[in-house]
C-alpha cells in the first residue's frame, strides 16, 4: 500500500513539473512573441515612413510617392500571407509569418524605388501583385532551400533576398518601363523634398536593427542591434568622406542614401560579425554606394537605357551582394559554394521576373506625363 501512495505522489509531482514547465514555455512564447510585436511596429514604420519620405524628393511628385508607398505596402502584406496560407509552405507564427511579409514589402519598395514617377498608380498595384509570387520563389530556393539545392547562406538580415533582389528586380523591369522621352526628362528636387527624404532616412536608421533582428534568437539581440548600428555609423561616416572627396561639396542625395548603405550590407552577417568587423562593412558599404550615385549610376543608365529614380542599384543593390560575399569571409563555418549560389540564383530571378514584370506591366500603358502629382490628383497644379 505504501508503494502505491509513494508511486502515486512521484505521478502528481511529475503531473505538476510538466504543468509547471508547459506554463513557462507558454509564457516564453508571450514574451517571444510580443518583443517580436514590437519589432514589427518598428518595420511598419520604416516602411510608411521611412521608405515613403525617403522616396519624396522628386519635387511635385510628394503626394504621389507617399500615396505608392501605401498602395504596394497594403498590397503586398495580404498577398504574401495568403501565398503562404496555401499549405505548401512550412508553418510560421502569426507575428513571424506578419514580419516575413514585411521583409517581402521592403522588397517590393526597393523594386519600385527604380521606376518611382514613371508609372501611373494602378501600375503600382500591377507592380506588387507581379512581385511577390517571384520574391517568394527566390525565398523558397534560397533561403528555405526547398529543393535541396542552395544549402544554408548566410542572410539573415536580407542583404541578398531582400535589397539586391529587390534591386535587381527593379532595374530589369525599368528597361521594359522606360521610354526615351522619359530619359530625357531630368529628376527636379528642392529644399523641401531633400529635407523630408533626408527624414524618411533617419527614420529607416533608427529603425534598422529592428529590421535586421526581428526573428533571431532572444540571445543574439543585443549584439546584433549594435552591429547594425556600427556598421550604419561606419556608412555615413564614409558617405561624407567620399561624396565631399568626389564631388566637392556635401550631396544631399548621398547622405539620405548611402549613409544606410551599412545597414544593406550587415544584413548577411550582423548575427556574426564582431563589431569591428561591422564598422570595416559599413565604412566599405558607404563608400560603394556613394561612388555609385556619383560615378557609376549615369554610366548604367546609360548603359541599360533606363532611368534608376532612386539610384537602388547603388543603395540595395550593390551594398546588397557586397554583405552576401562579406559573409564569405566573416561567418564561421560557412559554405562559400552555398553562398555563392544563393547570391547567383537570386540574381537570376531577380532579372527574369523583373524582364517579365515589366512587360506585363507595360501593357498596361506607358506614359511622358512622369514626375508631377497634378496628373493623377485633384486640385494640383501641374
Amino acid at each position: 500500500m505504501k508503494n502505491i501512495f509513494t508511486k502515486l505522489g512521484l505521478v502528481s509531482i511529475l503531473s505538476l513539473v510538466s504543468i509547471t514547465i508547459l506554463e513557462a514555455q507558454d509564457k516564453i512564447s508571450s514574451i517571444i512573441e510580443v518583443q517580436q510585436y514590437n519589432r514589427a511596429i518598428h518595420i511598419m514604420a520604416m516602411l510608411l515612413i521611412g521608405f515613403g519620405f525617403l522616396m519624396v524628393f522628386v519635387k511635385k511628385y510628394g503626394r504621389s510617392a507617399i500615396t505608392a508607398t501605401f498602395l504596394l505596402v497594403s498590397i503586398s502584406l495580404p498577398m504574401y500571407i495568403a501565398i503562404k496560407s496555401l499549405g505548401l509552405f512550412e508553418a510560421k507564427g502569426e507575428i513571424e509569418q506578419f514580419i516575413l511579409a514585411e521583409f517581402g514589402a521592403a522588397s517590393l519598395l526597393i523594386a519600385a524605388g527604380a521606376i518611382l514617377g514613371r508609372i501611373k498608380m494602378h501600375q503600382y498595384l500591377v507592380l506588387g501583385l507581379l512581385f511577390i509570387p517571384f520574391y517568394i520563389i527566390n525565398e523558397l530556393i534560397v533561403v528555405d532551400d526547398y529543393f535541396n539545392f542552395v544549402g544554408k547562406i548566410a542572410d539573415t538580415g536580407g542583404s541578398i533576398v531582400i535589397h539586391a533582389f529587390g534591386a535587381i528586380f527593379g532595374i530589369s523591369a525599368a528597361i521594359s518601363l522606360t521610354t526615351k522621352k522619359q530619359r530625357e526628362i531630368p529628376i527636379l528636387t528642392d529644399d523641401n523634398t531633400d529635407k523630408f527624404s533626408l527624414l524618411g532616412s533617419m527614420v529607416l536608421w533608427v529603425f534598422w536593427p529592428s529590421f535586421c533582428s526581428a526573428l533571431v534568437p532572444v540571445e543574439a539581440i543585443p549584439m546584433s542591434v549594435v552591429n547594425v548600428f556600427l556598421a550604419l555609423s561606419g556608412s555615413t561616416i564614409a558617405t561624407y568622406i567620399a561624396s565631399v572627396s568626389i564631388r566637392g561639396k556635401i550631396n544631399a542625395a548621398d547622405i539620405a542614401n548611402a549613409a544606410l548603405a551599412g545597414g544593406v550590407a550587415i544584413g548577411a552577417t550582423f548575427d556574426h560579425a564582431s563589431h569591428f568587423e561591422a564598422i570595416v562593412i559599413g565604412l566599405i558599404a558607404g563608400a560603394l554606394s556613394t561612388a555609385g550615385f556619383a560615378i557609376f549610376q549615369a554610366k548604367q543608365e546609360k548603359f541599360h537605357k533606363i532611368v534608376d529614380t532612386c539610384g537602388v542599384s547603388n543603395l540595395h543593390g550593390l551594398p546588397g551582394i557586397f554583405g552576401g560575399l562579406a559573409a564569405i569571409v566573416v561567418v564561421d563555418n560557412l559554405n562559400p559554394g552555398a553562398q555563392l549560389k544563393g547570391i547567383a540564383i537570386t540574381i537570376l530571378i531577380a532579372v527574369i521576373s523583373g524582364l517579365l514584370s515589366g512587360y506585363i506591366i507595360s501593357l498596361f500603358g506607358k506614359t511622358d506625363e512622369i514626375y508631377n502629382d497634378g496628373y493623377e490628383f485633384e486640385d494640383v497644379e501641374l
